[in-house]
């Protein structure tokens, strides 16, 4: 199954982004042998318009063209269910198990997401309850992505 971020925002050079990118690089290690390939990071710009609704409205629009005909959706949202490392491996799993050939993970801007991308969700997934700056969920998303690849191959990365 391939794997695809797609985030409204950028990330510029420094710390963060090395640190996103060094779990990345990990997880297209791990995870190719379990048929999880990590395919890349698509990023787009903050929508500039006038009212939340509408930049929500346009962010989704671009975060959908990102996701392959078909895809399985994972939305990151606040209102979303707050899984275990265990529990996302494992719907990450299921979903390659049921022969699904793409998998996009979502990240949104400042506003949120538009509620027609949130409702066509496959997995509406939350980091917690609290709110993290673009740069820190990105940085989470990654490394929770190397972790479910190293709890699936049974690799001591991850000690419960």
């Amino acid at each position: 199954m391939r794997l695809t971020i797609a985030a409204i925002g950028r990330m510029k050079s420094g710390p963060e982004r090395e640190l996103a990118d060094r779990y990345l690089g990990r997880l297209k290690k791990a995870g190719a042998p379990l048929a999880l390939d990590f395919q890349s990071v698509q990023e787009f710009p903050e929508s500039r318009l006038g009212s939340a609704v509408e930049r929500c409205r346009e962010e989704a629009d671009r975060l959908g063209a990102a996701v392959p005909e078909g895809a399985v959706r994972v939305v990151l949202d606040e209102t979303g269910k707050s899984l275990s490392s265990e529990d996302f491996a494992a719907a990450l799993a299921k979903f390659r198990d049921a022969g699904r050939r793409d998998l996009a993970l979502l990240i949104g801007g400042p506003d949120g997401h538009d509620p027609a991308l949130v409702q066509g969700a496959d997995l509406l997934l939350s980091l917690g309850r609290m709110t993290f700056p673009h740069q820190i969920a990105r940085i989470l998303l990654a490394e929770q992505l190397y972790r479910a690849a190293t709890i699936l191959a049974g690799h001591p990365y991850h000690r419960a």
